[in-house]
């Protein structure tokens, strides 16, 4: 029996409006050939001459012709965004964070995905172990890239222990296919101290560096512990001579990845550089912040717009005159302050500066120093504001947890109940759920502004963006 596919939405002006292809029809093929899931889809229509066979909701077939350009979408969307139904991870995985949450959290909290979809479509990571070979020809076939795989280590018994699966080690040969056929890839370590660290990890990183330069990257990070471990495999936290030691075997092949390609290849995520109280890595050392989603130069990345943020400002200030004609004069010729610095609305923005105001920014213990260290930046230039800065302990997860995307509404309320908050409260948008107003715990931020009698600003993971919300206005370019 063919596999159909319900349309959910049907997008204004497109083909398939114009075909009369209404929500509620079921996609059932493209040039005679069966759709198993969203990749297929997106292949089959790259074609020019299409043959769309739709099963109307009254139950009629019916066969549309037609002509595009190869990059014109059809306009169809799906009731299932995958066309399929998602993948679930089949390890139990020593490091796995879901198995540390509370129960009574939102089902979806606790899915387990292992999707290699939902690794090129999102970014997320894949162990291998739930690919098939049908799998891997279609990722060749459609060069699926990248394609991010979480090694953890390529020891392969010890790798079976870890994700408790005796096929994780064979597991690993996938990767030699891919990197035979030229799919990039992007690779991730989670490291446990006592079991993949030290020698172990000297050996995986020395492994992988072979699939240089179709391995692009290859992030380590140390593994979360929540305080709901009761029962699961006995881990401990790493300490700062640990991450100093993990951080001198990162450097090491560092060094050596960039004389021999160019690129830095393996990379530490900031929580080892804090661990350890060391520097940042400069922004030339991350090769453009492959991995950022990772926490790798997450913090780096925010800095720098956010000092090229507050540089342009200061431009923008300095160039402004009030007058019918503000412009710069340039190699003469006359041209806008928005053209040269980026900033528009600079008179408005001007008097906002001049009259200030108080505001309030949460984050996690792991950034406290570094958002506090731009605040006070922002305030010695601009001392008519003033900027709370909060690190929210993580009583919800347990305080071995420091990143603020695992920060609970609920923990804001308590800790921030009787705190100084100014005007507005700045989050971080990575505490939310993508594209909603709920924390984790299930807490909206309608919630949080009535419990704190105040109202909240959303602050997207960009330096320049902080720097709006801190003013109350919108005005980069």
């Amino acid at each position: 029996m063919m596999t159909k596919h319900l349309i959910s939405q049907i997008s204004k002006g497109s083909i398939a409006e114009g075909l009369g292809i209404i929500p509620g029809d079921f996609l059932l093929s493209i040039n005679d050939n069966e759709i198993i899931d969203v990749f297929d889809y997106r292949y089959l229509t790259q074609d020019s001459e299409l043959k769309i066979c739709i099963l109307t909701s009254s139950g009629e077939e019916k066969e549309f012709f037609v002509k595009k350009e190869e990059d014109e979408e059809l306009g169809l969307q799906f009731e299932e965004g995958l066309m399929d139904e998602y993948r679930s991870c089949t390890n139990k995985c020593i490091f796995c964070f879901i198995d540390q949450m509370p129960k009574g959290m939102r089902k979806t909290l606790y899915f387990k995905d292992d999707d290699m979809r939902l690794s090129f479509l999102q970014g997320n990571y894949v162990t291998l172990t739930n690919l098939s070979e049908k799998d891997i020809e279609r990722i060749i076939k459609y060069r699926l890239e990248p394609i991010n795989i979480s090694f953890q280590t390529t020891n392969p018994s010890l790798r079976c222990m870890m994700l408790n699966n005796r096929f994780a080690g064979d597991a690993l040969k996938k990767a030699d296919t891919l990197f035979n056929a030229g799919i990039t890839m992007n690779g991730q370590i989670v490291l446990c101290k006592g079991v993949n660290d030290k020698e172990e990890l000297e050996r995986s990183i020395s492994d992988l560096y072979k699939y240089v330069p179709v391995l692009e990257s290859l992030s380590v990070v140390p593994v979360g512990l929540s305080k709901y471990r009761e029962g699961l495999y006995p881990l401990e936290p790493f300490n700062k001579e640990d991450a100093k030691a993990v951080l001198d075997t990162i450097h090491k092949w560092q060094e050596k990845a960039y004389k021999e390609h160019n690129t830095h290849f393996v990379h530490a995520s900031d929580e080892w550089y804090i661990l350890a109280d060391e520097e940042l890595p400069e922004e030339d050392k991350y090769d453009g912040y492959l991995q950022i989603e990772n926490g790798v130069g997450m913090l780096r990345s925010f800095i720098e717009e956010f000092d090229e943020g507050l540089s342009l400002l200061n431009e923008a200030l300095n160039a402004y005159k009030p007058s019918f004609f503000n412009k710069i004069n340039i190699k003469g010729y006359d041209r806008s302050i928005e053209e040269v610095t980026g900033v528009s609305n600079i008179s408005n923005i001007e008097k906002i500066l001049k009259q200030g105001r108080s505001v309030s920014v949460v984050t996690g213990k792991i950034a406290y120093k570094y958002i506090k260290e731009m605040a006070d930046k922002f305030t010695d230039r601009f001392p008519q504001f003033s900027i709370n800065v909060y690190a929210i302990r993580n009583d919800f997860f347990g305080e071995r947890i420091t990143v603020s995307g695992l920060i609970t509404g609920q923990d804001i309320i308590k800790q921030l109940n009787d705190k100084l908050l100014g005007e507005a409260l700045l989050i971080p948008e990575n505490m939310l759920r993508a594209k909603t107003d709920v924390f984790l715990d299930d807490v909206t931020l309608t919630d949080i502004e009535k419990s704190l009698h105040i109202s909240t600003s959303i602050v997207k993971s960009n330096g320049r963006n902080f720097i709006e919300n801190i003013i109350g206005e919108r005005f980069y370019v």
